[in-house]
C-alpha cells in the first residue's frame, strides 16, 4: 500500500475518533460548571433610604379639670374607659350651686314683678296728664322709677345667668370622643379650678413623630412618602406621607421633628408605641444598580461582583458600589448596563470557571 494512502487513511481513523470522543469531553465539562442564579444590571434613578425609629402619639390629648371647685359626686368612668364626645363624666356636688341658683331666679320673678307695678303706675299717671290731674314731675319720677325696676330686673337675670353656667360647671364632660389614660381623683375628694382630675386621648387621629439627623432637614419635603411598621406588629407594613417638617433642631442631639399622621380607623396605632419607618429620598441622579445579593465583600476592603460572559465563563469585577436602597446596591465603577450578574452561587466561583445560569424569579 502507498505510503500516501496509509497516512490518508490514519488522519480519517484520528479524526473519527477525536469526533467520538469530543461530546463525551463537552459532557463530562458541563458536568464540572457550577449552577448560578442572575440578574442583569439596569439603570435607574438613585434613592437615599433613610431608617427611622419614632413614637405614636395623640393628635389630641388633654387633661381636664372642673371649672369650679367642688366635692366630687359622681365619677362615671375609670382608667381606661372610652368615651364619646359630650360624655358625662364627672359631677361635683351641685346643692349650693342650685340653691344659689334657686335664689337669683326668686330675685328675678321679684324684680320682673316690681317692674310691672312700676310700668302700670306709670301707665295711669300718663292718662292723667291732659286732665291737669297729676304733675309732670311726678310722671317723670315713676318713669325714673320704670327705669330703674328695668336695670334691676336685668341684674337680677344676669346674677341668674351666672349662677346656672356655674351650677352647669359642676359637671365634666368629655371634649372629644378617646379614653380615659388616668384618673386622677375619687370620690369625695374636694377639687379646685385647674385641678387635673382626669387624662383623655383621642385613638382616631394619632400622629407619628420621629427625629431626624439635621443632615437631612434639606432633602425633605412634605408629602414625601415612606413606610412604617410597629414594633408589636413588625410584620405588618403600613404607608403614609410626611406632614410636617419642624425646621428647628434640638441643639443637644442635633435632630428636628419629623411628623406623620396616619389615619388610625382600627385603633391599632396606640400612643406611645414604638414605631419604625422607612424614608425614599430622591438623589436627583440616575445609575447602575444590581440586586444586593450580588455584592460580595472581603475583609481586605475589596468589593467584588461575579458576571457571566455569553461563553458561559464567570469572571471577578472589582466595583466600587454606592447607595443601596430597596434590596439594591448602586455601582458607581466597575461595572457596564445590561451586564449579567451572579446573584446566587458566587460565593466559591473562581475566574475563569464555567457556570450553567438561571434567572432570578423576578426577571431581575
Amino acid at each position: 500500500m502507498p505510503i500516501t494512502l496509509l497516512r490518508h487513511r490514519r488522519r480519517q481513523l484520528l479524526l473519527w475518533l477525536l469526533c467520538c470522543q469530543l461530546p463525551a469531553a463537552l459532557a463530562a465539562e458541563d458536568a464540572r460548571a457550577v449552577p448560578v442564579t442572575v440578574a442583569t444590571v439596569q439603570a435607574r434613578d438613585i434613592q437615599r433610604v433613610l431608617d427611622l425609629t419614632g413614637t405614636v402619639t395623640a393628635k389630641r390629648s388633654a387633661r381636664l379639670s372642673a371649672a369650679t371647685s367642688g366635692l366630687v359626686a359622681t365619677l362615671q368612668v375609670d382608667t381606661g374607659s372610652r368615651v364619646q364626645a359630650g360624655q358625662l363624666l364627672l359631677e361635683l356636688d351641685p346643692e349650693l350651686a342650685q340653691l344659689q341658683l334657686d335664689s337669683a331666679l326668686a330675685q328675678v320673678e321679684q324684680a320682673d314683678t316690681g317692674l310691672g307695678d312700676a310700668r302700670r303706675r306709670l301707665a295711669e299717671a300718663r292718662t292723667l296728664v291732659p286732665q291737669r290731674s297729676i304733675a309732670e314731675s311726678v310722671v317723670r319720677d315713676i318713669e325714673a322709677e320704670v327705669a330703674g325696676a328695668e336695670a334691676a330686673l336685668h341684674q337680677a337675670q344676669a346674677e341668674a345667668g351666672y349662677r346656672r353656667g356655674i351650677l352647669q360647671r359642676h359637671q365634666l364632660r368629655a371634649p372629644f370622643a378617646g379614653v380615659v389614660s388616668a384618673k386622677l381623683t375619687e370620690l369625695g375628694e374636694w377639687v379646685d379650678p385647674g385641678q387635673p382630675v382626669l387624662e383623655l386621648v383621642a385613638l382616631d387621629d394619632v400622629r407619628l413623630d420621629f427625629p431626624v439627623s439635621e443632615d437631612y432637614l434639606a432633602d425633605i419635603r412634605p408629602d414625601t412618602p415612606l413606610t412604617f411598621s410597629l414594633s408589636a406588629d413588625p410584620g405588618r407594613e403600613f404607608r403614609g406621607s410626611v406632614d410636617t417638617v419642624v425646621p428647628i433642631t434640638d441643639p443637644g442631639a442635633r435632630t428636628f421633628l419629623l411628623r406623620v399622621l396616619a389615619h388610625n380607623p382600627d385603633q391599632r396605632l396606640l400612643p406611645g408605641m414604638s414605631v419604625q419607618a422607612r424614608l425614599h429620598l430622591a438623589t436627583g441622579r440616575s445609575g447602575l444598580v444590581v440586586p444586593r445579593d450580588a455584592i460580595l465583600r472581603f475583609p481586605d476592603g475589596r468589593v467584588v461582583v461575579w458576571t457571566v460572559e455569553d461563553t458561559g465563563v464567570a469572571r471577578e469585577n472589582l466595583v466600587t458600589p454606592g447607595l443601596g436602597f430597596d434590596s439594591q446596591v448602586e455601582i458607581r465603577e466597575g461595572l457596564q448596563a445590561g451586564a449579567t450578574v451572579v446573584v446566587e452561587g458566587n460565593e466559591a466561583l473562581q475566574n475563569g470557571q464555567r457556570v450553567t445560569s438561571s434567572r432570578t424569579p423576578a426577571g431581575n
